[in-house]
Order: structure tokens, then C-alpha cells, then sequence
């Protein structure tokens, strides 16, 4: 490596620098470029702010409909010292949480266990196609009150719902990741005596970890869609009640203002994903724009 020239984005390197020196130069371009991607996401995100205030103020744009940032904080604020008129904030968050996180483990495990059994047997997989995308074929939102008349206004109805949101999102990934194995790694298993299990266990689950977590990321999401979906339809507690009265009273800091709450928890919960990935998958290479 240092008897030849290369080039990277730090810069270019005779014949003779080190290999130290490569690594250093390698880590501060690295370094530097995170620092980049910070600043223009925070530049973007105070710009689009200002301009926003801005046009409230003006009457550019309808604060009536609109409300601005300042408006927004200032809900938010009351709602964490003062409480809403339905409870305290924390309560209505630990409710909408609840439902999500129940309805996202569950639809998770289910949606990773039936993907890779069906996508090891054919046979089944042929069998139960035609259900699968039939039940698939239903909007997911008109779920809601169907569960909430069977299961009721409480905390089922919403799991539930949460819970298809995310079933047929990670089912799909997992399915897709077995059938996309590496062939030549289940035959070198098989020639070495693997049983179906230990192919299973040892070589497909780890293969399809990349379309199973990729399908995770977003799924978080949608068990906070469903969860918010069932509390907007009919509930006692939850973000979705709040956001269901904000509409009712035609208060749009208070609905900005839940809508703010649901995106640094989304936030929050796509940046633990990335940790736990990031933990159990060290085998994998680093993307390209890491490493660079």
C-alpha cells in the first residue's frame, strides 16, 4: 500500500506515506464529513423554521391553519408543565407507546417466524399465497373500527391494529430474504451434514438479517401509525385522542404539536434500531459513504 499513489477524499498521496498517515487523513476526511452533513441538516431545519415563523407573522399563510413554531413550542410546553384537558402528556405518550411497542414486537416475531417458514417450505407458501394477498389487499386503516367494535376502546384494539400494520411489512422482507439465500452457502451446509434446522438457524436466518431489519426500520412506524390510527377512531387515552381533539376544536398548534411528539419518538426509535442492528450485525461490511 505505500509503494503506490492513491488517492482519496483527504487528498492524494505520494509513493512512501505511511500507512498511519493514510489511516489519519482517512479518519479526519471522515470526520469532516459528518460534520458537513450536521451542519446542513441543521441549516435546513432552522431555515425551514424561520420561514415558517416568518410567514405566520406576515400573514403569508393562515396561522389559523398553519400556526407557526412558536405557537407549536408553546403548546408543547403547556402540555409538558400544565398537562392537556385530557390528562397529563406523559400518560397519553406511556398509552401510545404501549400500543406500538406491543404491536411491534408482536407483528415482528409473527412476521419473521411465518416469512421464513413459508419461505422454506414451497409447498405451504403456494398454499397460503392466495390468503396472504387477499388479506394483504385491505387497507389496513379500515381495520381500526372493526377491531375497536370486536376488541373494544382499550389497549387490544389498538395492538391489534398495530400489530397488521407490521405483520405484513417484515413477513414480506423475511420471505423475500430466504428465498434470496445464498445457494452455494445451503449446499456447502448440506454436503457438511447440516440438518434443516441447523441450515435454517446457522446459514438462511443470518442471510435474510439484512431484508429483516431493513423491513424493522420502517415498521416502527407503521405500529405508531396503527396505534395513532385506533386512538384517533375511538379511544380514551393517547396521541391520537389528542390529535382528535385539536381537530375538533380547530386548534392547529395542538395537532402540530402531537404531530412533533410522534416524530421524535419515530426518531427515537429508528435511532435504537440502528444500535441493535449495528450489534448484531458487526460481520457485515460498512456502506460505502462510511468509509469514505
Amino acid at each position: 500500500m505505500t509503494d503506490a499513489t492513491i488517492d482519496i477524499r483527504a487528498g492524494s498521496f505520494r509513493p512512501g506515506t505511511s500507512d498511519a498517515e493514510i489511516e489519519a487523513a482517512a479518519a479526519k476526511a471522515a470526520q469532516h464529513r459528518r460534520r458537513t452533513v450536521i451542519f446542513w441538516r441543521y441549516a435546513i431545519l432552522i431555515v425551514f423554521l424561520a420561514a415558517w415563523e416568518i410567514a405566520g407573522r406576515k400573514a403569508w399563510i393562515d396561522p389559523f391553519f398553519y400556526a407557526t413554531p412558536s405557537a407549536i413550542a408553546q403548546r408543547l410546553y403547556e402540555w409538558m408543565t400544565e398537562g392537556t384537558s385530557e390528562g397529563p402528556l406523559w400518560y397519553h405518550l406511556y398509552v401510545t407507546m404501549e400500543e406500538s411497542v406491543l404491536g411491534f414486537v408482536t407483528g415482528s416475531v409473527a412476521g419473521i417466524i411465518i416469512g421464513v417458514a413459508l419461505g422454506r417450505n414451497r409447498m405451504a407458501a403456494d398454499i397460503f399465497s392466495i390468503y396472504i394477498k387477499v388479506i394483504n389487499s385491505i387497507p389496513r386503516v379500515v381495520l381500526a373500527p372493526i377491531f375497536i367494535m370486536i376488541l373494544g376502546l382499550g389497549l387490544a384494539s389498538k395492538v391489534a391494529l398495530a400489530f397488521i400494520m407490521v405483520f405484513f411489512v417484515v413477513f414480506h422482507n423475511a420471505f423475500q430474504g430466504v428465498r434470496e439465500a445464498d445457494r452455494a452457502m445451503i449446499a456447502n451446509a448440506r454436503i457438511l451434514g447440516a440438518s434443516d434446522w441447523q441450515l435454517t438457524r446457522s446459514v438462511i436466518v443470518p442471510s435474510a438479517m439484512s431484508w429483516i431489519f431493513a423491513s424493522l426500520h420502517v415498521s416502527f412506524g407503521f405500529a405508531i401509525i396503527g396505534a395513532i390510527v385506533g386512538e384517533f377512531v375511538g379511544s380514551r387515552y393517547g396521541i391520537g385522542l389528542l390529535i382528535n381533539i385539536a381537530k375538533g376544536s380547530f386548534d392547529a398548534a395542538g395537532m402540530y404539536a402531537a404531530i412533533v411528539i410522534i416524530m421524535v419518538v419515530a426518531l427515537g426509535a429508528e435511532y435504537l434500531m440502528t444500535m441493535v442492528e449495528n450489534r448484531l450485525a458487526k460481520w457485515r461490511p460498512q456502506p460505502l459513504h462510511e468509509t469514505q
